[in-house]
């Protein structure tokens, strides 16, 4: 008895489609909420600030707050208080440092953190 071999290749590109569909669907669902002012997930919102400082600011001043490009921060609480950091977060800095890479809540959390590597 021969058996056809495109059925296996049928079978899989028919489970591909459908999975790719069922995902454009959640994804529409999604771009639906966002677009009515709903909130993002809040498993994709960074809360700790060692968490936020791997979202945004780990390219610029390293892994372990070595500095790269921006400075070292392994002791900036030394030098800068909470209030002083969270201005240059808010506002940023001449010599590279943008705007606004965090608010809020995120904002209070990485400056007490940072303001206490001493």
């Amino acid at each position: 008895m021969k058996r056809n071999p495109l059925i296996p290749f049928a079978l899989i590109a028919a489970l591909g489609i459908v999975v790719m569909l069922l995902i454009s669907l959640k994804g529409a669902k999604q771009a639906d909420e966002i677009a009515k002012g709903g909130k993002p997930d809040k498993a994709a919102v960074a809360t700790k600030p060692d968490q936020i400082y791997a979202q945004t600011c780990v390219s610029c001043h390293g892994d372990q707050l070595q500095g790269v490009v921006g400075p070292n921060l392994t002791k900036v609480g030394a030098k800068y208080s909470e209030d002083e950091i969270k201005d240059i977060l808010k506002n940023g800095k001449e010599g590279g440092m943008p705007a606004g890479l965090v608010s809020g809540a995120q904002l209070d959390a990485v400056a007490k953190w940072l303001s206490e590597k001493k």
